[in-house]
């Protein structure tokens, strides 16, 4: 799938050219002007990385870095007209993954951006197949031999059903927006709507409802799924 950046400056030009630069590599871009507008496009529809500009209006990106963790572990690259050791330590302890600074190349940019979701989507990738066996209250999935069960009722989940509770569950306090999910759950040639991800999560609730429990999918709205706590109804 098509990689998508959010790019967050507030010069019109670097916006420009960052976005230019980027579609012209096959990915699409949308474009934020501070870091109120940043969070809201963000909300509506999760990126697969995103370029923050550290020094900025009504909102700095630092500030910015620190909301977008709270709920989310989308890759960040850090922007700076400064080159100080203590911006760039900073950036990366509060959860940045690469730090640029201005003037810079539009190519070397280019460059850094794809080993970061190269990095990331071999991370997720990981995590995923070495969760071999997960367990959070009355839920427990097991990647090797393909099982899923509540307190020990089989929840016979579908391949793409198991493949969306297992992402969940390599990361289970992690929101994945449904973007990700579709990525985990259906081939990188297959092209389906991202609502089609929404009837998957009705029907793992139903599946999970009928053997004791509702909480098992947790939705933020404006953003994705997360795992559920996973307990039984009372």
């Amino acid at each position: 799938m098509v990689s998508s950046i959010l790019v967050v400056d507030d010069d019109p030009h670097i916006r420009d050219v960052i976005c230019f630069a980027l579609e012209k590599a096959g990915m699409a871009t949308e474009a934020a002007v501070n870091g109120v507008d940043a969070l809201d496009r963000f909300e509506r529809n999760e990126p697969s990385l995103v370029i923050l500009d550290i020094g900025m209006p009504e909102m700095d990106g630092l500030e910015v870095c620190r909301r977008l963790r709270k709920t989310s572990e989308v890759p960040i690259l850090f922007l700076s007209a400064r080159d100080e050791e203590i911006d760039r330590v900073l950036g990366l302890e509060i959860g940045g993954d690469d730090y640029v600074t201005k003037p810079f190349s539009p190519r070397e940019l280019v460059a850094r951006i794809n080993v970061i979701l190269r990095r990331t989507k071999k991370a997720v990738t990981h995590a995923t197949e070495h969760a071999a066996l997960f367990v959070r209250a009355g839920f427990a999935i097991d990647t090797n031999g393909h099982t899923a069960a509540f307190h020990g009722q089989d929840l016979a989940l579908t391949a793409r059903e198991f493949a969306i509770m297992r992402t969940l569950a390599a990361r289970p306090n992690v929101v994945f927006s449904r973007d990700r999910l579709m990525e985990a759950a259906y081939a990188a040639n297959i092209h389906v709507s991202d609502r089609t991800i929404d009837s998957h999560i009705r029907n793992i609730r139903a599946k999970f409802a009928s053997a004791g429990c509702n909480n098992a999918i947790e939705t933020v709205h404006g953003i994705g799924f997360r795992l559920g706590r996973c307990e039984p109804d009372r």
